[in-house]
């Protein structure tokens, strides 16, 4: 059977993309999707579940090997370590936080003043209530039909350990801002959450339904990998995919690529689209001379510190949601816009016991200025591809979360916050936290155990938790130390799981833009992207959202093409 779509990638474009062009009966339509499926009967618990700590831990959905570098030290060592990507139906938005952000006006004007014509705010905004159901909001700037529910942690419902974060922002003159999403500035917010009854509302869940499903014009093919793009000349002629039977050709009329920032890139190369020189150094045949596949990657650099929390501080329940505002605020480092940085606070730092009785403020940069890249690692097509995050190529980076771990740590330690928390110190995603983050028996008991020893007695904590828990020098060394601070934030640094930019929409006439302004690869015929790695920068939000935007947008615009409305 020859589609007229196939989409590759379930992720948090693709399945919009694959539910918005099924509407038209005439479009035959292929969902192609690596991972497990999770029709709306069959939804596991870790992924449904309100708090996103055990999901985003499962092993199971993401793809196995995939390591990142993040940056390198003084003596130009890079730190390597596994980079979490979704390998299942709603891709990012099956196991991320569940935050739905969409960034600010200027970072879509932006995108238009880079080449992304009709990709500006004013343009953008619809589409970005068509796809929500906002709960808290109503009015212009807010959808109240669309498929993803959104609301916010009421007020009354806020920890301990928030409460108390919020008294020492407003003691240093921050203000509330009740709607992140109608209203980008500084201040402190309730965080939009794509959560409604304590479930989670994926792209799978909420495009994907079973009405959906039910389309015989639309097909959903799981456990199915992608290999490469097909090409008769320069025109695609479907995708070579692989599943239990084997590989086979599924031939289409177009291809659509969602498959993210690191594995449409991937699939491009693979397929001779890319950079010329890059490709003729593995023997893989040009299609396409494009040099800006791969390049302009993008992500939110951040940084941790954590502290113990006493018994009224920690969330109520084993389930509840780990955090219920963000602070955005100005650096002043830097020509960026305002506010260029944000401070995460979670309520609880992990499933188990003892992550419940940590609370970690995460800093991380809104609008970085480093750039990063996804290579081949060679032609072999199960190959993982090389990716460098390079989150501190560029010193303003670096800059900005020296400064963030210093407000940090000012924060644990004012008279609000110190009440109910206790030994800050340094931490970082590393290989142990991962490890113990595994919903596994042995990780339920030793960490049972470490718990107890952390409630002991503060001697008997603060003995744990430098030798048991902390791998990082002294919080009052890392102040004093410039050039300490400089080395711990190289080997501790880490991203958000938000990679964009490396397909970047772009006008006609630049020689690093990748697509146009409606998806369509350059140099080729019948083949588009539509995810996150189309951004020209990525926004001042979780990228969720926008990839979801990204979705219906494009899928819209590919419509009104076909002159299907």
């Amino acid at each position: 059977m020859k589609y007229k779509y196939a989409v590759v990638g379930g992720g948090s474009a693709g399945c919009v993309m694959a539910s918005r062009l099924s509407e038209v009966p005439t479009n035959q339509v292929l969902l192609i999707e690596a991972g497990q499926d999770i029709p709306p009967n069959a939804v596991p618990d870790d992924i449904a579940a309100a708090y996103a700590g055990r999901a985003a831990m499962n092993r199971n959905y993401v793809w196995d090997g995939l390591t990142a570098q993040l940056a390198e030290n003084r003596a130009r060592q890079a730190t390597i370590a596994r980079y979490e990507q979704a390998r299942v139906m709603g891709g990012g938005s099956s196991i991320n936080g569940q935050v739905a952000t969409r960034g600010a006006p200027e970072d879509y004007d932006r995108w238009q003043a880079l080449g992304a014509t009709g990709w500006n705010w004013e343009s953008i905004l619809p589409y970005f209530r068509k796809l929500e159901t906002d709960l808290d909001f109503e009015g212009p700037a807010h959808g109240d039909r669309g498929p993803i529910r959104i609301r916010r942690t009421p007020r009354d419902e806020w920890d301990g350990f928030t409460r108390s974060i919020v008294a020492a922002l407003e003691e240093q003159g921050f203000q509330l801002n009740p709607d992140i999403n109608d209203g980008f500035r500084a201040g402190y917010s309730p965080t939009p959450l794509n959560t409604y009854n304590g479930r989670r509302v994926s792209s799978a869940v909420g495009y994907l339904d079973a009405r959906v499903r039910a389309r015989p014009n639309l097909t959903i093919a799981a456990h199915t990998q992608a290999i490469r793009i097909v090409f008769d000349g320069t025109r695609v002629k479907g995708v070579e995919v692989e599943d239990r039977h084997g590989r086979r050709l599924v031939e289409a009329d177009e291809v659509i690529l969602s498959a993210g920032a690191i594995w449409s890139p991937t699939l491009l190369m693979r397929s001779g689209v890319g950079p010329a020189a890059h490709l003729a150094q593995l023997g893989i045949p040009v299609v396409a001379d494009l040099p800006g596949v791969g390049r302009n990657l993008q992500e939110h650099a951040a940084i941790h510190v954590s502290a113990y929390l006493l018994p009224e501080a920690r969330a109520a329940t084993a389930e509840s949601r780990h955090n219920s505002i963000y602070l955005r605020y100005a650096s002043g480092l830097g020509e960026t816009f305002a506010p260029d940085m944000l401070l995460n606070f979670a309520c609880r730092s992990g499933w188990h016991a003892v992550g419940r009785r940590l609370g970690t403020i995460q800093a991380y940069i809104l609008q970085p200025f480093s750039r990063g890249s996804v290579r081949l690692a060679s032609a072999d097509p199960n190959a993982i591809p090389i990716v460098d995050l390079n989150l501190l190529g560029d010193r303003r980076d670096l800059e900005r979360l020296k400064d963030a771990f210093r407000r940090s740590v000012a924060l644990f330690r004012s008279a609000a916050v110190a009440r109910i928390a206790r030994d800050p110190f340094a931490t970082s995603y590393s290989d142990r936290v991962r490890r113990t983050g595994r919903v596994t028996l042995w990780n339920k008991l030793t960490t049972n155990l470490l718990a107890a020893l952390l409630d002991a007695s503060p001697a008997i904590r603060r003995l744990a938790l430098e030798h048991l828990v902390n791998d990082a020098p002294q919080i009052d060394r890392l102040l004093a130390d410039e050039a300490l601070l400089e080395e711990h934030i190289a080997r501790t640094v880490s991203g958000v799981w938000h990679p964009a930019g490396t397909c970047r929409m772009g006008d006609v006439s630049d020689p690093a833009a990748v697509t146009d302004f409606v998806g369509r690869v350059r140099g080729v015929q019948g083949l588009r992207i539509a995810d996150n790695s189309v951004m020209p920068e990525v926004p001042r939000a979780n990228t969720n959202l926008p990839a979801m935007m990204i979705g219906e947008r494009m899928s819209a615009l590919i419509r009104e093409t076909a002159g299907a409305h």
